[in-house]
């Protein structure tokens, strides 16, 4: 899931062209990611994971880096 991911960002959302996205990289502090690109992320996510996020699970301290987004997916 995890490459999945991180290709889907580095292919279909990232503000400018990327080679890596570092395990603990800030999504939104970084700029990779605006507020729409994090929207269509959670999307990606649940669809792959055929899984509903709950709106209070879209914070931030789940969805900041490829990290926490494991960490959330793995509860």
């Amino acid at each position: 899931m995890k490459d999945k991911i991180e290709s889907f960002i580095i292919n279909n959302l990232a503000s400018e062209p990327l080679d890596k996205i570092y395990d603990d990289e800030d999504l939104l502090g970084s700029g990779i990611l605006d507020s729409l690109g994090m929207m269509n992320l959670i999307n990606f996510i649940e669809n792959e994971a055929d899984i509903k996020i709950p709106s209070e699970d879209m914070t931030i301290e789940n969805f900041m880096t490829i990290k926490s987004i494991m960490h959330y997916l793995s509860r």
